[in-house]
């Protein structure tokens, strides 16, 4: 039996969501939805059939536009083994990405422009990723077949739990089983047009030319399949730590089973740091992320955000434990961390300790291949911030 449930939290939809289901292949793809609110996959991917057949070779843009920075990957090569020709990562004023929308698109188009030409990087297709708290979820069950005759019974579902009119919001779907010989099951997606609208807009003005459009969650959930080999019972959390939110995926047998969010993520280190030990913003995520200073020592660091990192360890575990045992009798095996907060000194530690499991730094570079110019020592000292990034690496249109 399915769960939902809403909350309180971040712009969008509303806030922390939760959901049940068994995916395929990760990335939300559908079999199309008529009418204004045709799959948003599909209102970004319109082009000729040259195009289409251009783009399966070539070079991507991966993109991920964060609520404080923006990390990039130039990639080519297979979507099973994505090789990085091009990486960068560059900061954000906190003003500039609020509410799950971009605010300030002048900054951000410019930031992109910036970052590219730095890092000299030639592509000009995009695959990117709105943010999980700004997508609602939903898995169904339903009877008959693939067709237009789904297409009609997916609309008619979307209507019943969108809380918005179906004319605001981009909608797409993916069959992703057939328990039965007419049952389906089948995730609806949607966000609405103006958040969507708000990243795709900044990517063309930047130049460049968005191609798909995935979901964060499902970018970490690729990003977890492309570097390691679960086991069928295997009971694995991803948790994102971004600027604004964390964002939870727990996969079993490494399909997701439960995705959700909390309102808790980096600001308030960035926070921290600036008020107590007299740093800019740019030092503040320099440090963050893990980077090094002459000024303190990693055991000062841990010791000034030791609070903060005590609200985002409880937040964390509160999380994982409503949304995992609400779902499952099941223990948790393994929490794999991402983002660039995780590389806060303590915070694996200390969230080991909390929730008695093993928790460590996703390494999103473990099957990655690189190309001649590539900075592999930048990648692999920035991997936990690059890891929505290297999701979406494996995403090509047309793919299922």
């Amino acid at each position: 039996m399915e769960m939902w449930f809403e909350g309180g939290g971040e712009g969008g939809f509303g806030g922390s969501r939760v959901l049940r289901h068994a995916r395929r292949r990760v990335g939300i793809r559908g079999g199309g939805v008529s009418g204004a609110s045709k799959g948003w996959l599909s209102t970004v991917l319109t082009s000729s059939l040259s195009d289409l057949l251009r783009r399966d070779q070539g070079s991507y843009v991966s993109l991920d536009i964060g609520s404080s920075a923006i990390k990039v990957l130039e990639v080519d090569g297979a979507p099973s083994s994505p090789r990085v020709l091009k990486a960068g990562i560059a900061s954000l004023p906190p003003t500039a990405v609020q509410a799950n929308l971009i605010q300030e698109p002048d900054v951000v188009a410019g930031t992109i422009i910036s970052l590219l030409d730095e890092k000299r990087i030639r592509s000009k297709r995009v695959v990117t990723a709105v943010p999980g708290p700004a997508v609602i979820i939903k898995k169904v069950t339903l009877s008959g077949s693939a067709g237009p005759g789904l297409d009609k019974q997916v609309m008619a579902e979307a209507a019943n739990f969108i809380p918005e009119s179906l004319d605001l919001v981009n909608l797409d779907y993916q069959v992703i089983d057939r328990p039965g010989p007419t049952v389906l099951e089948v995730i609806l997606v949607a966000v609405k047009k103006e958040i969507i609208n708000s990243y795709t807009s900044v990517i063309r003005q930047a130049g460049l030319e968005p191609v798909v459009v995935d979901v964060d969650y499902f970018a970490l959930e690729n990003m977890y399949q492309l570097n390691y080999e679960p086991m069928d019972s295997e009971i694995v959390a991803l948790v994102n730590i971004g600027a604004r939110y964390s964002s939870i995926n727990i996969l079993k047998g490494g399909r997701s089973s439960f995705t959700g969010d909390v309102a808790v993520g980096g600001a308030e280190f960035n926070d921290l740091l600036m008020r107590n030990l007299g740093l800019s913003f740019e030092e503040a995520e320099h440090i963050k992320r893990g980077g090094k200073t002459d000024r303190f020592t990693p055991e000062q660091i841990e010791t000034f955000v030791g609070p903060a990192t005590q609200f985002l360890i409880d937040e964390i575990q509160r999380a994982l434990s409503f949304f995992w045992r609400t779902a499952s009798e099941e223990p948790l095996g393994m929490v794999y961390l991402s983002g660039g907060t995780a590389m806060v000194p303590g915070i694996v530690r200390g969230l080991a300790q909390r929730l008695e499991v093993p928790v460590e730094l996703v390494d999103p570079t473990r099957h990655l291949t690189f190309g001649r110019g590539a900075d592999t020592e930048f990648v692999k000292s920035n991997a936990s911030s690059l890891a929505v990034s290297v999701g979406l690496a494996t995403r090509r249109p047309g793919d299922k």
